[in-house]
């Protein structure tokens, strides 16, 4: 199914390609020059498909990645601990480790990036795919006990409970270095576990592999639970799989989704790809309780955004 939108002078179309996530948007040349009604068919189609796919964008430096990037908010800093991987974007490097862990970005920390936007640099000759799953369809296939359930628990998100954690023993010196400076300062926030979308109302399961545990919860009480609504997100009908090709963008929301970079290429295969993400705010559960700091200060690394009233 596609629809037509009147963008400057082209046409954009918006493909969309699953029921619950993933639309892919053509006719449109990425850049900090947009009319602001591109930006405007480009912010409600996230909104709605909480993934969009540009292709043919090879046109894209990390620059014109970046002036784009400030058409639909504020850049952080690349992230709050990896520093020496990039001053505009990071690099999402597969010499530095693979992210082949279902997540949402920066979940650790209260400000949550709201969006991320990646671009592709150099590709394997084979594999390397991301899914992205919705976290809002997921929190609405649930039954209403498991929803009531949900939206009276908080967890605690952690940068020591990252995708790179069970790989304490790897022979890559490079991919050590990294899990190194991404946990050399400590961050510990407490989230809601179901967050109010502050554009759509949406309700979304705020969940990943930065949880470190269920506030109130024992251990296995905790992993039990986790288990049962992570499943939910990661259900095969609220995926969506993205095959790159070099030029290909893609923007998630960070606060609507999980994502999962697929590990099914070998180790001489290169995969690197930039990363820019956009300040959020601070999530808000159902009962209007927000996520509150356990440890570490991410005021360097975004300011908190403003979400203006429609």
């Amino acid at each position: 199914m596609s629809v037509d939108y009147a963008a400057d002078t082209a046409t954009a179309q918006v493909v969309r390609l699953g029921a619950h996530i993933g639309a892919r948007i053509d006719g449109v040349r990425l850049g900090g020059d947009l009319p602001a009604e591109t930006v405007a068919l480009i912010r409600a189609a996230l909104n709605k498909h909480k993934v969009i796919f540009f292709r043919g964008q090879d046109h894209l430096t990390e620059d014109g990645q970046y002036e784009f990037a400030r058409l639909l908010g504020s850049p952080t800093t690349p992230h709050p601990t990896v520093t020496s991987h990039g001053v505009k974007s990071l690099a999402i490097d597969s010499q530095h480790g693979r992210a082949n862990s279902w997540h949402s970005d920066v979940t650790f920390v209260d400000r949550i990036p709201k969006a991320s936007i990646l671009r592709a640099v150099s590709l394997p000759s084979y594999g390397g795919s991301t899914t992205w799953a919705s976290t809002v369809a997921a929190y609405e296939s649930l039954p209403e006990p498991l929803k009531r359930l949900a939206e009276g628990l908080r967890a605690r998100h952690t940068n020591q409970y990252d995708y790179a954690a069970a790989r304490e023993d790897s022979p890559n010196p490079n991919a050590r270095a990294y899990r190194a400076e991404f946990e050399s300062t400590y961050y510990e926030t407490e989230h809601p576990v179901v967050r109010v979308h502050p554009e759509t109302g949406e309700r979304a399961l705020l969940l990943g592999h930065f949880v470190k545990q269920i506030v109130g919860l024992s251990s296995p009480e905790s992993q039990a639970l986790f288990r049962l609504f992570q499943d939910r997100v990661t259900r095969l009908e609220h995926t969506t799989r993205w095959n790159w090709s070099l030029g290909d963008v893609a923007i998630w929301d960070n606060r609507a989704t999980q994502h999962y970079a697929i590990d099914d290429y070998d180790g001489a295969e290169h995969r690197q790809l930039t990363r820019i993400t956009l300040a959020g705010d601070i999530p808000v559960g159902v009962d209007g309780a927000s996520s509150t700091v356990i440890a570490g200060n991410a005021e360097h690394y975004s300011i908190v955004e403003e979400i203006k009233a429609a």
